[in-house]
């Protein structure tokens, strides 16, 4: 069981404004209820405002 252990990072760069999509490969995790968190950090432009949300994610396979 995963309890509270970081399991993948998706991505880890900066990119431009925009929507993107990143495929998620659960090969070798059980199903089971797991957390997200998204994490931006904005320019100087915008004072180094930081917006985090944490979200669940139902994983059956």
């Amino acid at each position: 069981m995963y309890w509270g252990k970081k399991v993948a990072t998706l991505v880890n760069e900066i990119q431009q404004a925009g929507s993107y999509e990143v495929d998620f490969t659960s090969a070798g995790l059980p199903s089971g209820i797991y957390f997200y968190r998204l994490e931006t950090e904005g320019s100087s432009t915008s004072l180094g405002q930081i917006f985090v949300e944490t979200k669940k994610m139902l994983m059956i396979k």
